[in-house]
């Protein structure tokens, strides 16, 4: 059952005396909560409290009738009155103020009238004691006295305007017995005053404590009838009850409706038979309905238990919640749950399960079952002792057409490449697609070498052949790369890895070519090491810089944050690709370095940003598998000044590839210092489903393949974005679009509910002077 009422704020355990006072620099919503409770009562005993002072006033009017002159006793009570009335007047406007927001104004309003009326008071010592006997000042610091202790009781909820007029009385009086020279009266009536402030406050402390734990309680009750009501109107839940011959009773018009049948057809009949369907007759059961079988007759309790049911000949899902039931004398009769149909939550499951394994936009394995099913090759050629193979394939030209023609056109030839390569696979072949233009190929059973070369043979002229995409004829070829294991390698990791060196191979010879890894490969292996050399220098030559590319919110399209994105313009080889130094960064675990300098530099330029804007920095697994990540994070944002809350830091994957329970550690120490994690290219590599729930991501990054394919109106890819963001919004996660390029793009990702947009089309990669000068401008909104 789902609900949506608000969890109840807890009051305090002790509230602190500028709480109590008003004086605290809490949120305004806050403030006014507590003024409210308290000033809202002062209307009850306004009456009594200027009664009393009437009473009094005239009372000291008695004692100086015959000393002082009458004309200012008149206008001593008169200007009293004038306070009083006043004060009266607009204490009866505060009786709402536990239903509305009180105002600053109105708070300081209020204080004033015990400010003047303490005042006044004050000032009568000092005009009629000089005129009296030393019995009438006595009996007028008496009243003073009487009036301050039953402010104590009179505002009891304000406990500002009882210290208010004590300290103000109290420090008249001090101030004229000190003229007098009794000193010891002096410190008595600083010590009375002192202790009336403190038992003004501590009686509004209890006071607004006792208000805000009934407060608390009644919030409490009303959750809970909102909880109850909501069960009772919730369409999508539903109460069952059984009896000892598991034959359904009492059947609610809900229940009815979920068995697609009306109360008096199922009343009375087996539960099982009314959700198995034609099953019941044949005895072939789902799995799940087995098991809830078996707890019904072993009269276990269960929960949660989702079960495959058939209503009406139509597969549903339901998620089932049971306790057997017995009498005062122990006796079972029967089983009570609640259930709610769970169907659509179990396809969005699936579709999210098939983004973990599959690429979506050709259809292919992706790199977890392609690594699975190399993994499997490699133990099965161990225990017969035969080989298996694996091809890396990448096409030749492809990034011409994506410069040329854009991603779209670049996609659907990825399409076309796909289905060219699922033709030439059989029971012994499984290909897949690493990611780009990469694909790859696990051979099970490559004993004949000669089988294999035919086999990469027929890939090249099958990829070679031209392709009609739209209006377009276009031409790529396809380079491949093989390595066989175990001989070539005895891990997954190793024989791709020699596979990949293998296709450089083929790549540096011109390409169209099928080249088998061989164990010196003098070419590759040189340049690389050439770049590795130039890499390890390049931060101190300082040769990076980072650019950084817009994320706008998916409504207002203002910018939110920018991603930091690392280039590199090598003195010896020029500008480099990140799709080239990358990989060997990561490698060459040089990517530890690099990865600390663009988390201290971006975070450095961010500084001159907004308040408000992120910068999103990407971790590699590399880096965040360090011991000391967590304590990297700390140093930069302490070196920088940047607020934790405007660094995001964005991860794939593959970081639970690895050390899983390190990754989510480290992360999780980020997460506590205030920081944000996002999931970059969620459902492109390996899956983390499991971590979703367990790892507190802020934003889920919908990869640009999945934009793509729900702009061209594959009923996949949108049924998969509105999974994801389904799921995010289930979890609390904000989600982000990637690779939007068009206007109709972005309006199809902003109906689609994601929240946030990057691509070419709102900004491409820019200098932190380029980003710096978007807020020049008077809306900030595209780069």
């Amino acid at each position: 059952m789902n609900t949506h009422a608000q969890p109840v704020q807890e009051a305090p355990s002790r509230l602190s005396y500028a709480a109590v006072l008003g004086l605290t620099g809490e949120s305004d919503s806050d403030w006014a909560k507590l003024r409210g409770m308290q000033y809202a009562a002062l209307s009850d005993v306004t009456f009594f409290r200027v009664f009393a002072h009437a009473i009094l006033a005239v009372f000291v009017a008695q004692i100086y009738l015959k000393t002082a002159p009458a004309l200012w006793l008149a206008a001593w009570i008169i200007a009293l009155a004038a306070v009083h009335v006043a004060g009266a007047r607009f204490d009866r406007t505060l009786a709402d103020v536990d239903r509305r927001k009180i105002t600053r104004g109105e708070f300081y309003r209020q204080s004033l009238t015990s400010l003047l009326s303490g005042a006044l008071w004050g000032a009568a010592v000092f005009i009629f004691g000089p005129l009296g006997s030393f019995a009438s000042l006595t009996a007028l610091l008496m009243v003073i006295a009487i009036i301050a202790s039953g402010a104590i009781y009179f505002r009891t909820s304000a406990p500002l305007g009882a210290s208010l007029y004590a300290a103000v009385s109290g420090a008249a009086v001090a101030v004229y017995l000190a003229q007098e020279g009794l000193w010891f009266a002096v410190a008595g009536s600083a010590v009375f005053t002192v202790t009336t402030v403190l038992g003004a406050v501590q009686a509004g402390q209890t006071y607004l404590e006792v208000r805000l734990s009934q407060h608390a309680i009644i919030e409490k009750e009303e959750v809970v009838s909102l909880l109850l009501r909501e069960f009772e109107e919730n369409e999508a839940d539903w109460l069952w009850e059984v009896d000892t011959a598991r034959r359904l009773r009492g059947v609610s018009p809900r229940f009815a409706f979920a068995l697609n049948s009306i109360q008096s057809e199922v009343e009375g009949k087996p539960l099982l038979e009314c959700i198995t369907g034609r099953s019941w007759d044949e005895g072939q059961y789902p799995e799940s309905l087995h098991e809830l079988a078996n707890k019904l007759k072993d009269r276990e309790s269960f929960a949660n238990l989702v079960v495959q049911v058939s209503i009406k000949g139509e597969a549903r899902w339901w998620e089932l919640s049971g306790t057997p039931l017995r009498d005062e004398r122990g006796r079972f009769y029967g089983f009570r749950g609640v259930g709610s149909d769970v169907t659509e939550r179990r396809q969005s499951d699936e579709k999210i399960a098939y983004l973990a394994r599959f690429d979506t936009l050709t259809s292919l394995p992706n790199r977890l079952q392609l690594t699975e099913a190399l993994g499997d090759a490699l133990r099965f050629s161990e225990q017969w002792r035969s080989r298996c193979a694996l091809l890396m394939v990448d096409l030749d030209r492809f990034k011409a057409v994506n410069d040329s023609l854009g991603h779209l056109t670049g996609d659907k030839l990825l399409a076309q490449v796909s289905s060219r390569l699922q033709m030439l696979m059989d029971e012994n072949t499984i290909c897949g697609r690493l990611g780009g233009d990469e694909f790859a190929i696990v051979i099970r059973e490559a004993t004949n070498a000669e089988q294999v070369e035919k086999l990469a043979r027929r890939v090249i002229e099958a990829l070679s052949e031209p392709y009609q995409v739209e209006q377009h004829t276009l031409y790529v070829g396809a380079s491949v790369g093989s390595a066989y294991g175990p001989r070539d390698g005895e891990s997954v990791e190793e024989l791709m890895r020699n596979a990949d060196l293998a296709l450089y191979r083929a790549k540096d010879v011109g390409g169209g070519e099928h080249c088998r890894f061989e164990p010196v490969l003098h070419a590759s292996a040189e340049e690389r090491r050439k770049l590795e050399v130039s890499l390890r220098k390049a931060l101190g030559r300082d040769e990076m810089v980072l650019h950084y590319q817009p994320v706008v919110d998916a409504r207002s399209e203002s910018i939110v944050s920018f991603e930091a994105l690392v280039r590199w313009n090598s003195a010896d080889h020029g500008f480099v690709s990140p799709g080239k130094f990358i990989p060997l960064a990561e490698e060459t675990r040089l990517i530890v370095p690099i990865g600390k300098w663009v988390l201290r530099q971006a975070c450095m330029e961010a500084r001159s940003w907004p308040e408000h804007i992120k910068v999103n920095v990407n971790v590699s697994p590399e880096q965040l598998l360090e011991p000391d990540f967590h304590q990297d994070v700390v140093d930069v944002l302490a070196a920088t000044g940047l607020r934790p809350d405007r660094l995001e830091i964005e991860v794939t994957e593959s970081i639970f590839l690895r050390d899983a329970s390190v990754a989510r550690s480290a992360l999780e120490q980020a997460m506590a210092l205030g920081c944000s994690v996002a999931l970059d290219d969620f459902g492109t590599g390996y899956s983390s489903l499991g971590y979703l729930r367990k790892l507190r991501f802020s934003t889920i990054k919908v990869d640009r393949t999945f934009v793509q394919g729900a702009s061209q109106g594959s009923n996949e890819s949108l049924a998969i974005i509105n999974a994801v963001v389904a799921m995010a919004k289930s979890l609390d996660m904000t989600t982000t679009a990637e690779g939007v390029e068009s206007e109709e793009e972005a309006e199809l990702i902003r109906n689609l509910g994601c929240d946030k947009i990057q691509g070419f089309y709102f900004g491409r990669p820019m200098s932190n002077e380029e980003a710096r000068r978007l807020f020049n401008t008077p809306q900030a909104k595209r780069a």
